[in-house]
């Protein structure tokens, strides 16, 4: 086993990658959309990708925003967690 410590994020972080799980459909789109606009105001939406599953009933939402801090990840997380059409937020 290694004792490397993982590698810091220098912030601002541009490309940061946040893939939401969930319920398939419009709502969680939109929840996505909305989150997103609220904390990293102008991101750029032409580069979100959506993927099904197999069955069609998930879905997993992937967008790229400019992480300008900690603490603006942890709202982004908390406020797409706390939705029943989340399943998990990477």
């Amino acid at each position: 086993m290694s004792d490397q410590a993982p590698p810091k994020i220098e912030f601002p972080c541009p490309n940061y990658l946040i893939k939401v799980m969930g319920e398939s459909g419009a709502a969680l789109m939109s929840l996505v959309n909305e989150v997103i606009e609220q904390e990293a105001p102008g991101f750029d939406r032409a580069s979100t990708t959506v993927k099904d599953s197999r069955n069609g009933r998930f879905q997993s939402i992937t967008v790229y925003i400019t992480a300008t801090g900690e603490p603006q990840l942890k709202r982004i997380h908390q406020s797409l967690i706390s939705s029943p059409l989340v399943k998990m937020v990477l």
